[in-house]
């Protein structure tokens, strides 16, 4: 792939290599993409073995998933939930909503061979400290904290200390916050963060994704990785914000929109993942590395659409040049337009036919004019 420039960061010298993996955080890399499984498995193994290898047919870069434990993070079970499932409206408690898509506790390095056989990176948000035990032997490439955790300081600091890179999505949170939740981190020390700018809506509208906030993000920590947490319709947005400079981008995914659940309706089905995909690619092909010189396949072209200096008659041995008698047409032989001033008053050494480009040999030397 050819290298990029980073319009959005490359004023910045002490940009971070944040490393994921075998991938590299830089202002001409490929984008980092993760298609986010979240609890769209419904609680089945065999679905969220299914979803990794649709994610890697689609060209993703890494499969996350989310480990939990439901009556770790929920509080009081009367606590209800209500969302879009299926077409209609479900009111039900939080707490059994998430119990019921639980993983089991040994189902993960199972779930992380799958990736690595895929050759896609395995990822997880682990919930609680309790959760984060759980995954920590699977060589995990970096550690995902949800917006819903961004100002749940005691757990970046439990996090920080694996000394794993960590992705911090910054849904419903002021720049405060954010910068809070990076000192914590170990920032500006650290250097293995990144922040995805996020709505915490689901979809958002185009009018709350204020993809501005790469830019405010990149002033305010230079250096800083700064990514897309999706959660938009369609890929105009994820173009956008890779052509802002963002160089992580996270999307939900779905087997199929009509599975029962509450984030089925609103993520991306396989096509929709693969398109969303491949627009964030075609980017970078989009941008190109920003030489100014034509591209290989201009160079043909220079001949049928420039001009260049051309008998408009014949013109005899001898005779004077002037603008009756030549011209500047296509294609783009003979003598360049940037020569026809000088051109202007010289004689013709030899007979010139009508429509024939004029070379500096047609021409007589000065002294000879």
């Amino acid at each position: 792939m050819a290298a990029r420039p980073n319009y959005a960061i490359q004023q910045y010298e002490d940009w971070v290599n944040m490393r994921i993996g075998n991938w590299r955080s830089d202002a001409t890399g490929p984008a980092y993409i993760i298609a986010e499984v979240g609890i769209n498995h419904n609680g089945h193994l065999e679905w969220a073995h299914q979803m990794i290898d649709i994610a890697a047919d689609c060209g993703a870069d890494c499969v996350k998933f989310q480990t939990f434990h439901a009556d770790q993070f929920c509080g009081d079970p009367d606590e209800t939930f209500t969302y879009t499932s299926q077409g209609r409206q479900v009111t039900e408690s939080m707490r059994e909503m998430f119990r019921r898509v639980e993983l089991p506790d040994d189902c993960w390095q199972d779930l992380a061979d799958h990736c690595a056989e895929r050759n896609v990176d395995f990822m997880t948000t682990p919930q609680d400290v309790g959760d984060l035990e759980l995954v920590l032997d699977l060589d995990l490439p970096a550690l995902k904290v949800g917006s819903d955790d961004l100002v749940n300081t005691w757990l970046i600091s439990r996090y920080s200390q694996t000394g794993l890179p960590m992705i911090l999505s910054s849904g419903m949170a002021e720049l405060d916050e954010i910068r809070n939740a990076l000192l914590v981190a170990g920032w500006p020390e650290n250097r293995s963060l990144a922040v995805l700018v996020c709505t915490s809506i689901y979809p958002a509208p185009p009018e709350t994704t204020n993809l501005g906030r790469i830019a405010t993000l990149v002033g305010e920590f230079p250096g800083l990785s700064v990514g897309f947490s999706d959660h938009t319709a369609g890929s105009t947005a994820a173009v956008i914000a890779r052509s802002l400079g963002s160089s992580i981008f996270e999307k939900h995914f779905t087997q199929s929109h009509d599975s029962p659940g509450p984030d089925h309706w609103f993520s991306a089905d396989p096509d929709e993942l693969k398109d969303w995909i491949e627009a964030i690619r075609s980017v970078d092909v989009f941008v190109g590395t920003g030489v100014v010189a034509p591209a290989e396949a201009e160079i043909a072209m220079r001949r049928l659409a420039r001009r260049g200096i051309t008998a408009l008659r014949d013109i005899d041995c001898g005779e004077i040049l002037t603008e009756d008698n030549i011209g500047l047409r296509r294609p783009a032989e003979g003598i360049s337009p940037a020569g026809f001033e000088q051109t202007l008053g010289r004689r013709a050494r030899v007979p010139i036919a009508a429509w024939r480009p004029i070379n500096e040999s047609d021409l007589q030397e000065d002294e000879e004019s």
